[in-house]
């Protein structure tokens, strides 16, 4: 791969048929917060019936320069997590360029809501709530390497997570603080969705990929306590617009049972 350009295309050159999507191993390493962001990505693609293959790689993370998952290979372009729905609507499918001016500013806002709570809420439980740390992130994190490397690997991860959730005030809350904050976000985003099938439109967009990849990954991820699952079910209108999602976009997928 070393002849990749790690950039993206500005221009709408037909979607290649060879598009990969790397991400950590499913089953016995990739944590929630990963998780949830390779759903995510996997769902907005098969929105805009884009042809796609997924490749597992236990290395996945440090094969990607910014160190997030999952990262997209597209013909000679790769193209990391947090710009790839820019990347496809670079190259002319976007999902919400119908939408009217206010509804794309509310669509940017509600988007910052999920990307600031959920996923700083999903990396402090898995990294700093103890119970999960100890009996689901340390054993899976350094599932894919020897000893002592994988340990080694565990911790640098955990000092970087910390470093990334002080700034924003969630490392120095109590874990009942933050299930506060995720309440507070679910309740923001169900009076949005309130009856509709779809958060922007008659149509799915972008964010409603965000929200199913976060709340399926929250509803499905065994962990030692089931409080932020919980949360999440009691606002019946976002589990059924996650099942509605899973129905729509994964009618025959085991995986996604």
């Amino acid at each position: 791969m070393a002849d990749i350009v790690w950039n993206e295309p500005t221009d709408e050159t037909p979607w290649p048929n060879n598009a990969q999507l790397f991400q950590p191993l499913e089953l016995e390493q990739i944590l929630l917060p990963d998780n949830a962001n390779c759903l995510y990505i996997q769902t907005f693609l098969r929105m805009c019936d884009l042809d796609f293959e997924i490749i597992y790689r236990s290395n996945a993370e440090f094969m990607s320069p910014s160190g997030k998952v999952p990262f997209l290979k597209c013909g000679p372009y790769i193209c990391e997590a947090d710009s790839i729905v820019n990347f496809v609507g670079n190259k002319g499918y976007a999902l919400s360029k119908d939408l009217d001016p206010s509804n794309k500013a509310d669509l940017r806002a509600f988007t910052s809501l999920v990307n600031s709570v959920l996923v700083f809420a999903e990396l402090y439980i898995t990294w700093c709530e103890s119970s999960v740390y100890n009996e689901v992130t340390r054993p899976r994190y350094g599932s894919g390497y020897p000893w002592p490397l994988n340990t080694v690997l565990t911790y640098k991860k955990r000092k970087q997570v910390i470093k990334m959730l002080k700034p924003h005030g969630f490392y120095d809350m109590s874990i009942n603080e933050v299930y506060k904050k995720v309440e507070t976000c679910c309740q923001c985003l169900s009076t949005k969705l309130d009856n509709n099938n779809y958060f922007f439109g008659e149509q799915a967009t972008e964010f409603d990929a965000l929200v199913f990849g976060h709340v399926y990954t929250i509803l499905t991820t065994p962990l030692p306590t089931n409080k932020f699952s919980a949360i999440v079910r009691g606002f019946p209108n976002i589990v059924a617009h996650c099942e509605r999602i899973e129905k729509t976009y994964y009618p025959s997928d085991k995986s996604r049972k």
